[in-house]
C-alpha cells in the first residue's frame, strides 16, 4: 500500500524523522518496501502572479511577462507557454535556482532580458509531460516557496503488508499502529456533522445474510456531479497511486484510503426498484466498470435491482448504474461482505480492485456506517445535495471471542520478563479490551483485527509493540549429550558420498509431478492428486523418483551434455487404507559413455551391468540378489527386481524404447531405484584372521541351459559352504562355436585359502569337486 507521509502525520505525528518512522514500521512487521520523495531536489522556486502579458517584438511564440514574485520589484520574464494569462498564479524559478537538469541564469531572449523562468510540472520534475505552466490555485500566497505550497518535501511510503494485516490497508489503520508503537496521541477522523434534509430512501433486501451481514445505503439528492474535486483531495489520491476521476468517485476512493472501508455510488435514476443482495442467477451477465462483460457464476455475490445484477459485490460496480456528469441523485453503499464469499473471485475473473483486495482480507464491520457518514459529509461539502436517512440490513456479524493470555506463557515464549502492567498497557494501546484475573488476561480483539484468534497471536502483538530489537539475543542453555553412533547403520552423507565417488551428481526435484509420468513410468492410474497445485504440470504427488531424473536428464541433453549420471534422495508417496504413506528412496540413472572421452580407453555406452556394479558398490559389504521381473518403465527382458534377504527393496532396468522415444532421448538410459533404508543398514563389522598363506585359484567351466541363471549357480555353491573357499565369481561367458544351440559356457573363479596352513592338492580337489557336484545337480555339465 502506498501513501503520503504528510497525510499520515495529520493523523499521528511522532517526533521521528522519515527514516526513523520507516524503520519503526518495518520492525513492527509492516515492511516499508519503498520510500521516495514526491519531487526532486530544487530551490528558489516561488508562487508568482502574472501582472501583464505582451507579445515579444521579435518572436511570435514568445510573451514578455511582468511577474510579481512577492519580493522587491516585479520581474520581467520571457515565456513561451501557451496557457499563460494575466492574473494566473504559477511557479517561478528565480535567478540562481537549480531545477532538475537546469540552472536558471539571467539571460537575454531575442534582445529582451529575462530574470527568471515560469515553470511547468515537467520542469519541476512533477510530471513526465506537461502542455503549459503549472497553474496554481487562486488562494496561493504570492512569494511562498512552491515546495511549501505544494508540500513537495513529502515522501511516498509503500508498505509490503502480509495478508493477515488487513487493518493496515488504510491511513487511519497505519496511524493507529504508529500511535500504539510510539504512545503518541491519535487524532480522530473528522466527525460527520450534516443535517438530514432529504427524505428519499430505497428498499434493501439481503437474501443471503451469512454472506452479507451488514448492508447500509443512503440516498443523496440534488448533487452537482460536475463539481471539481478539491486540490488537497486530488493530491492525496495521486500520492496514494489513484487518479482523480470525478468528485463523487474521488470521495469514495478517498474514504477507502482513509478508513479502509470500500464504498460504491450508484446513479439512482439508473436503478429499477429496490436493492437485493443475492447470489447470481444461472446465465446472468454483467458489464462492470472496466467495460468487461462477466458471465456470473452461482457462487458470486451480486447487488441487483428489479431488472438484474447492477454490481459484483465486493469487487466492482456495474457500468450500467455508474455515476456520470448528468447524475443528480446517488445511492451511496457501504457494506460488510464475508471474506470467504469474496476471496478468489477476482483471480477467477482475471481482474481485481482495491475493494476486493480489502474485502477478501476482512474490513472493519463496526465502521460501516461511520464510513458512509464520512463520505456523505464530503459529498455534501463538495457537490452539495440533500442527505436522506440510512437504510440498513443487519444480520449476524462476526463474533469477537475473548482470547486467554497467560503472563507466564508470554515470558516463556519471548524470553523477556514483561510485567502484567506493561502487558495491559500494550494491549490497551492496540485497542483491545483486556480483563485481568490473577496472572491471566481475557482479551477481546477489536472489530478490525481479524488476525487475533489464539494466545500466540497476542504474544506476537506484545513482541511487536515492545520491540523485536528490545528482546535480547541470549545463547541457548541446555543439557546436551553426545548421541550414540549406530555402527550398523551408515549415515546418509556416506551414501551420497558413495554415489558421488561412482561419478553421479545429485539433483533435487519437486515432489509434485506430471500425472502422465505416474501413468507412463509407474503404471499408477490413481496417483495422489493435489487440491491446489502450484502449476498445472505439478498436479500429483510422485510415487517414484524416476520422472524427475528423466526431466533433469533432458535439461542436461538440451545443453549439449552427452554423458550424464544423476541421482536423487527423496520421498515418494502412496495412498493406503486410512491415509497416505511416505517412503524414502534413492534413485539414479546413467546415460552416454561409460567413461569420459579419452585416448586410452575405447568409447562404450553404459549398459545394464555397469549400473549393476554401481548398485553392488552401494550395498557392499551386504550381499543381495536380482530377480527377473517386469516394470512399466523398463525394457522387457532388461528389468530386474533387487532382493535383500529375500525381500524386494528396489528395481534396476533399461528404459523402455517407447518412453525413450516419447521423452526424446537419443540413446538408452539405465536406471535404478532402491529403498533408502536398505542401503543404510550395513550390519556390524566382523573381525577375521588374516592368512599368512597364499591363495589358491581354480577355474571351473561348465555348460548350462540358457534358462539357468548365474545367480542361481552362485547361490547354490555359496550355500554348500565348501571348505577353504573364500571367493566365488564368474569371469567368462561364452556362446558360439563349440557350444550347442540353447546352451552357454560359464567359467567361475574359485579362490581357496586357510589361515593356519598351506592347502594340499587333495584338500583343494575335494572342495572343487564339491562345487562341481552342486552345479551338476542344477543341470550343469563340466567342460573338459
Amino acid at each position: 500500500m502506498q501513501f503520503s507521509e504528510s497525510w499520515l502525520r495529520t493523523l499521528v505525528n511522532p517526533s521521528l524523522s522519515s527514516d526513523e518512522l520507516a524503520h519503526l514500521l518495518t520492525m513492527a512487521g509492516l515492511e516499508v518496501e519503498d520510500r521516495s520523495p514526491v519531487a526532486a531536489v530544487f530551490d528558489s522556486v516561488v508562487v508568482a502572479q502574472v501582472l501583464s502579458k505582451d507579445k515579444h517584438p521579435d518572436a511570435d511564440r514568445l510573451n514578455v511577462l511582468t511577474v510579481n514574485v512577492g519580493q522587491g520589484e516585479p520581474l520581467t520574464i520571457v515565456c513561451g507557454a501557451q496557457n499563460v494569462s494575466v492574473g494566473m498564479k504559477a511557479p517561478c524559478a528565480l535567478v540562481g535556482a537549480k531545477l532538475p537538469g537546469i540552472e536558471i541564469k539571467q539571460a537575454k531572449v531575442r534582445g529582451i532580458a529575462s530574470f527568471g523562468m515560469m515553470c511547468s510540472a515537467k520542469e519541476l520534475g512533477l510530471a513526465e509531460e506537461s502542455s503549459g505552466l503549472l497553474e496554481l490555485s487562486a488562494d496561493a500566497t504570492v512569494g511562498q516557496s512552491i515546495r511549501e505550497h505544494l508540500d513537495l518535501d513529502d515522501h511516498l511510503i509503500t508498505l509490503k503488508l502480509t495478508p493477515n494485516r488487513s487493518d493496515c490497508l488504510s491511513l487511519y489503520g497505519i496511524a493507529r499502529e504508529v500511535a500504539a508503537l510510539t504512545g503518541v496521541a491519535l487524532s480522530p477522523l473528522p466527525q460527520a456533522a450534516f443535517a438530514q434534509t432529504g427524505v428519499k430512501k430505497i428498499d434493501v433486501k439481503v437474501s443471503v445474510p451469512q454472506a452479507c451481514p451488514r448492508y447500509t445505503t443512503r440516498v443523496i439528492a440534488a448533487v452537482n456531479a460536475k463539481a471539481a474535486t478539491p486540490a488537497w483531495m486530488v493530491q492525496r489520491l495521486e500520492r496514494s497511486g489513484l487518479r482523480s476521476i470525478s468528485a463523487i468517485v474521488d470521495v469514495t476512493n478517498y474514504v477507502l484510503l482513509e478508513t479502509g472501508q470500500p464504498l460504491h455510488a450508484f446513479d439512482l435514476a439508473k436503478l429499477d426498484g429496490g436493492i437485493e443482495v443475492r447470489f447470481a442467477l444461472p446465465g446472468e451477465k454483467l458489464q462492470v466498470l472496466n467495460q468487461q462483460w462477466v458471465e456470473l457464476q452461482p457462487d458470486m455475490l451480486v447487488i441487483a435491482d428489479a431488472r438484474g445484477a447492477v454490481g459484483l459485490a465486493g469487487v466492482m460496480g456495474g457500468a450500467g448504474s455508474a455515476v456520470d456528469e448528468a447524475t443528480t441523485e446517488i445511492l451511496l453503499e457501504s457494506a460488510f461482505f464475508a471474506p470467504s464469499v469474496i476471496v478468489g473471485r477476482s483471480r477467477r475473473l482475471g481482474f481485481g480492485s482495491d475493494s476486493s483486495y480489502r474485502f477478501e482480507r476482512g474490513v472493519d464491520f463496526a465502521n460501516t456506517q461511520a464510513a458512509l457518514d464520512r463520505a456523505t459529509q464530503l459529498i455534501l461539502d463538495i457537490c452539495g445535495g440533500q442527505a436522506g436517512p440510512v437504510t440498513e440490513a443487519l444480520g449476524d456479524l462476526p463474533a469477537r471471542k475473548p482470547v486467554k493470555l497467560r503472563v507466564a506463557r508470554v515470558q516463556r515464549v519471548l524470553g523477556v520478563a514483561l510485567e502484567s502492567s506493561e502487558i495491559a498497557l500494550i494491549l490497551s494501546r492496540l485497542g483491545m479490551v483486556a480483563l485481568q484475573q490473577g496472572d491471566e488476561f481475557s482479551v477481546t480483539p477489536p472489530s478490525y483485527r481479524f488476525d487475533i484468534a489464539i494466545e500466540e497471536d497476542l504474544i506476537e502483538e506484545l513482541a511487536r509493540v515492545h520491540g523485536y530489537d528490545q528482546i535480547p539475543a541470549l545463547p541457548p542453555q541446555a543439557t546436551m549429550n553426545i548421541l550414540p553412533l549406530n555402527e550398523a547403520q551408515r549415515p546418509l552423507s556416506k551414501l551420497r558420498q558413495a554415489l558421488v565417488m561412482r561419478d553421479y551428481q545429485e539433483t533435487i526435484n519437486y515432489a509434485f509431478v506430471e500425472e502422465a509420468w505416474e501413468r507412463d513410468l509407474c503404471g499408477n492410474s490413481s496417483p495422489i492428486v493435489l487440491k491446489n497445485p502450484i502449476a498445472s504440470q505439478m498436479s500429483v504427488m510422485r510415487s517414484s523418483l524416476l520422472g524427475g531424473l528423466l526431466a533433469a536428464l533432458r535439461t542436461n541433453l538440451s545443453r549439449k551434455q552427452s554423458r550424464v549420471r544423476l541421482f536423487e534422495l527423496g520421498g515418494c508417496f502412496a495412498a493406503e487404507a486410512g491415509g497416505y504413506v511416505q517412503r524414502e528412496r534413492v534413485a539414479g540413472l546413467a546415460y552416454g559413455s561409460v567413461m569420459a572421452e579419452q585416448w586410452g580407453v575405447a568409447e562404450r555406452n553404459v549398459d545394464f551391468y555397469d549400473v549393476k556394479g554401481d548398485i553392488e558398490a552401494l550395498f557392499a559389504p551386504r550381499k543381495f540378489s536380482f530377480e527377473v521381473a517386469h516394470h512399466p518403465a523398463s525394457h522387457p527382458g532388461r528389468s530386474a527386481r533387487i532382493l535383500l534377504d529375500g525381500r524386494a527393496v528396489g528395481w534396476i532396468g533399461e528404459l523402455h524404447p517407447q518412453w525413450q522415444q516419447q521423452y526424446d532421448l537419443p540413446q538408452s538410459v539405465v536406471w535404478f531405484e532402491v529403498e533408502q533404508g536398505a542401503l543404510l543398514q550395513i550390519g556390524l563389522p566382523k573381525a577375521v584372521d588374516v592368512s599368512r598363506f597364499p591363495l589358491v585359484r581354480r577355474d571351473i567351466a561348465v555348460l548350462v541351459d540358457e534358462a539357468v541363471t548365474v545367480q542361481s549357480l552362485l547361490e547354490a555353491m555359496q550355500a554348500e559352504n565348501a571348505p577353504y573357499v573364500v571367493e566365488l565369481s564368474l569371469f567368462d561367458l561364452y556362446r558360439g562355436k563349440g557350444v550347442e544351440e540353447g546352451k552357454k559356457s560359464l567359467a567361475f573363479r574359485v579362490l581357496l585359502q586357510d589361515t593356519k596352513k598351506t592347502l594340499t592338492d587333495i584338500e583343494i580337489e575335494q572342495s572343487v569337486l564339491c562345487l562341481v557336484a552342486v552345479m551338476q545337480q542344477s543341470g550343469a555339465q563340466l567342460r573338459v
